[in-house]
C-alpha cells in the first residue's frame, strides 16, 4: 500500500487521524420459514458485518483528499464517524484535535458535511428561510455571515433561485443550495459524500470550481468520495482507495495510474476495414477503417506499434491518448474482486 509520508508533519498540522479503527454492524437474519417464527423471536441468527477493519489515515490541513472504493466499500461508514453520526466499534478518531462523539457540540461547529440527494433545505420554504434559521440557531455574527452568504452566492451561483421555494428547486440548484448552506458557519474541513450525484454536467463543473476555490482562497480541508472518478482526479491531488473495509491504496493519481502499467488508446486509420494484426495490444472495435486498441506504454512503444501496423496496410491516421482513470479503477477493482475469490 502506497502511503505518503507524515513522520514530519506536526501534530497541529493533522486535520483527521483515524488510528486502528474497526466498524461492525450486526444485522438481524430471519428464516422465511413459518416453523422458525419463535426461532426469529428468541435465537435469531445474526450477522457480522465488518465496514471498517484496521483502518489508520491521517489527513494534512488544507488538503484535498478523493476517497474512492466500490460500493459497500466503507466509504460512507467513514464519512459518518468523521461528522459524528457514529462512533467506531474500536480505535480512534480525531478530527481538528477532538473526538466527534465525546466533543460533539463543539465539533460540529467546525465542520461541514453534505450527503449527496439529502437536502438541509426546509422543503416548502424558500431558500433564504433555511439560511436565516441557521444563523440564528448557530449563533453566526451578522458580519459573518452576510461576508460568507456574498461568497457562495457570487460562486454558487444561489442568488438566482435563493428565494424560490426548495421542493421547487432542481437536482443541481439543491446541491448548490445545500453546500453554500453547509459553508455559513464557516467550516474549517468539509466533508462531502457524492455531492454531484443526479446533477448535471454544467452544475457538477461548476461546484467543482467552487471546492476548489474554496480550499485555495480560504484553506478549507476537503474529503469527497464519488464514483466519478475523472471528478475526483480533476480536483484532488491525493487519492485514497478503500476496498473490503481496508485501506488499499494511498498516493496520488499518477501512482494510482502506474498500478496498472501505462495504460493508452490508440486508434488507427487505414486504407481497408480490416484492423492489423498488433502484437502485445487488446483489440476493442473497428468502425469502418478505424481500428480501436488499448496497450501498456510502459511495455511496448506506440512507433513499435506502428511500424507493425504499416508492414499489413497503409496507415492514413493515428489517434492515441491516456486511458480514463475510470478505466483503471475497473481494472483495480477487477483484480481485488478476484484476489477475495482466492481467499
Amino acid at each position: 500500500m502506497n502511503r505518503p509520508g507524515h513522520s514530519a508533519t506536526s501534530v497541529s498540522d493533522i486535520a483527521v487521524e483515524l488510528s486502528e479503527v474497526d466498524k461492525i454492524f450486526y444485522q438481524r437474519q430471519r428464516s422465511e420459514k413459518v416453523r422458525d417464527v419463535f426461532k426469529n423471536l428468541f435465537r435469531p441468527n445474526v450477522r457480522e458485518i465488518r465496514a471498517l477493519q484496521k483502518v489508520n489515515l491521517e489527513i494534512r490541513r488544507g488538503e484535498v483528499v478523493a476517497y474512492a472504493g466500490p460500493n459497500g466499500a466503507g466509504k460512507s461508514t467513514t464519512v459518518k464517524l468523521l461528522s459524528s453520526v457514529l462512533a467506531p466499534t474500536s480505535g480512534t478518531v480525531r478530527c481538528l484535535g477532538m473526538d466527534p462523539m465525546k466533543d460533539r457540540v463543539h465539533y460540529v461547529k467546525r465542520i461541514g458535511v453534505v450527503f449527496g440527494q439529502r437536502t438541509e433545505l426546509w422543503w416548502d420554504q424558500p431558500v433564504a428561510a433555511s439560511f436565516e434559521w441557521k444563523r440564528v440557531v448557530w449563533d453566526i455574527p451578522r458580519d459573518r455571515y452576510d461576508a460568507m452568504l456574498d461568497f457562495v452566492k457570487e460562486l454558487l451561483g444561489i442568488d438566482a433561485f435563493f428565494n424560490s421555494l426548495a421542493r421547487q428547486l432542481s437536482l443541481g440548484q439543491k446541491m448548490r443550495a445545500d453546500l453554500a448552506l453547509m459553508l455559513m458557519h464557516e467550516p474549517e474541513i468539509l466533508f462531502l459524500d457524492e455531492p454531484t450525484i443526479g446533477v448535471d454536467v454544467l452544475a457538477k463543473r461548476n461546484m467543482l470550481e467552487f471546492i476548489k476555490s474554496l480550499n485555495r482562497e480560504k484553506g478549507v480541508t476537503v474529503m469527497i468520495t464519488s464514483h466519478d472518478m475523472d471528478e475526483l482526479e480533476q480536483l484532488a491531488g491525493r487519492i485514497v482507495m478503500i476496498d473490503k473495509g481496508n485501506i488499499a491504496f494511498d498516493g496520488d493519481f499518477r501512482e494510482l495510474r502506474g498500478q496498472f502499467g501505462d495504460r493508452r488508446h490508440l486508434i488507427i486509420e487505414t486504407a481497408d476495414t480490416s484492423p492489423p494484426q498488433l502484437s502485445d495490444v487488446q483489440f476493442i472495435e473497428s468502425k469502418s477503417n478505424r481500428h480501436h486498441f488499448t496497450f501498456d506504454a510502459a511495455q511496448i512503444s506506440i512507433p513499435t506499434l506502428l511500424d507493425e501496423a504499416a508492414e499489413q496496410t497503409t496507415i492514413r491516421d493515428v489517434e492515441t491518448h491516456r486511458a480514463p482513470i475510470d478505466d483503471v479503477i475497473a481494472d483495480m477493482y477487477e483484480y481485488w474482486d478476484g484476489k477475495g475469490g482466492e481467499e
